[in-house]
C-alpha cells in the first residue's frame, strides 16, 4: 500500500519493511522532538489491518492468542502473539475490540499469511475475519496528543499514544488537521527507546517470547491451551531462555550505524572472537545519539563493553539473564 502522503512536502519515501510510507519529511530530529512533546503524527497506513467478527470472537480469539481476550473489554488496548506448535513468534498483533468487531494491525505485508491460519482454525465457531487493509489506514498519535479523533473511528489507546484505524479514503484530509507529520524513522527511533520489540526486526525464525520481554504484555501465563504453550510454560517454570534482548548505547564518533544483522562480541576480546549476538534495530535518537537494540546470549555479563563490528557498544538491561 502506497500512502498519498508521500506527496507532502519533504517526504522521503522508506525502504525495506516499510516502504509505502515515508522514512521522514526532512528533519528527523524534529518529527522525534514532535512526537517526544506530544504533538503531530505518524503515518502507519502500510501496516496491515485484520477484524474479526461474530459472537465468538473473543473466545475464538483466546484459543489461539497468547493473551487472555475472552472478557476484553470494549476499548481496551492488548498485544497478543500467535506462535508456531514449538513456540517460535509467528506474529504480534495489537488490538482492540469496540464491542462489535476485534481490529488489529499486523506487520506490513503479513496479513495474508496470518488470515490462512485464522481462517483454517474457525471451525464451527461464529466468526468472520476479513483483510481490512485496503479500506482502512493506521495512524498514531503520540502520547499526550490532543489531536481530534474523527467520530466513529476505532481508538486503541496505550502508554505510548493513541492508534486510529481510519477510513483510507480519509487519510489525507485528516493529516491536513493533525499536524505536522513524522516519518516512520522517528517512530522507529521512540520504540527503540521505549525497549520495544518488533516482529521481523527484534525476532528471527527461533525467537521465544521470554527472550524479548513480551512475557506479561503480550503473552499471559495464567490462561487456556494455544499453540506453542508447552514451551513457553517450560522455559517460564523450568528454565531460562537462551538470548535476551539488549539496549544499546552505540560509540557516536562512527559515522554510519552498525546495521541489523551486525554480529555482536565481548570488547576485550580479539576481533575474530566468538560471536554473541547481533544487532536488530539501530537508530539516530534525538537525546540518546547512537542507540540500538541487539539479542545477546543470555550468559553475556550485564556488564560486559561490547563491539558491534568496528564500533563500541554499550549495554543497558531490557530482559534479565
Amino acid at each position: 500500500m502506497k500512502s498519498p502522503l508521500l506527496s507532502l512536502p519533504g517526504a522521503v519515501p522508506a525502504e525495506g519493511v516499510d516502504e509505502g510510507v515515508a522514512a521522514h519529511y526532512g528533519d528527523l530530529f524534529r518529527e522525534q522532538r514532535a512526537l517526544a512533546d506530544g504533538t503531530g503524527f505518524v503515518d502507519l497506513s502500510h501496516r496491515g489491518v485484520v477484524t474479526v467478527t461474530g459472537e465468538d470472537r473473543l473466545s475464538w480469539l483466546h484459543l489461539l492468542l497468547t493473551q487472555h481476550v475472552s472478557e476484553l473489554p470494549a476499548g481496551q488496548a492488548t498485544e497478543a502473539l500467535i506462535l508456531s506448535a514449538h513456540g517460535h513468534i509467528e506474529h504480534a498483533l495489537y488490538l482492540v475490540d469496540d464491542g462489535e468487531t476485534a481490529w488489529a494491525h499486523i506487520e506490513p505485508g503479513t496479513q495474508d499469511a496470518l488470515l490462512a491460519y485464522l481462517e483454517s482454525m474457525k471451525f464451527f465457531y461464529r466468526v468472520e475475519v476479513a483483510d481490512r487493509t485496503a479500506d482502512t489506514a493506521v495512524v498514531h498519535l503520540p502520547a499526550g496528543s490532543i489531536a481530534e479523533v474523527p467520530q466513529g473511528v476505532v481508538v486503541r489507546e496505550t502508554p505510548y499514544g493513541r492508534d486510529l484505524f481510519l477510513p483510507r479514503a480519509d487519510l489525507e484530509a485528516y493529516a491536513e488537521k493533525a499536524g505536522p507529520p513524522a516519518g516512520i524513522l522517528a517512530h522507529e527511533a521512540l520504540r527503540v527507546e521505549q525497549h520495544r520489540p518488533r516482529v521481523g526486526f527484534e525476532t528471527d525464525h527461533r525467537t521465544i517470547p521470554h527472550e524479548l520481554g513480551w512475557i506479561g504484555t503480550a503473552v499471559h501465563l495464567q490462561k487456556g491451551c494455544y499453540r506453542g504453550q508447552e514451551t513457553v510454560a517450560r522455559v517460564q517454570n523450568l528454565g531460562k531462555p537462551p538470548r535476551r534482548l539488549v539496549f544499546l548505547h552505540l560509540d557516536g564518533s562512527e559515522v554510519h550505524l552498525p546495521t541489523p544483522g551486525t554480529e555482536l562480541r565481548v570488547a576485550d576480546e580479539a576481533p575474530d572472537g566468538r560471536k554473541i549476538g547481533f544487532i536488530t534495530t539501530s537508530v539516530r535518537h534525538h537525546e540518546l545519539g547512537p542507540v540500538a537494540l541487539a539479542l545477546v546470549k543470555r550468559n553475556v555479563p550485564v556488564d560486559a563493553p561490547l563491539m558491534a563490528g568496528t564500533t563500541a557498544a554499550a549495554q543497558e538491561v531490557v530482559v534479565e539473564p
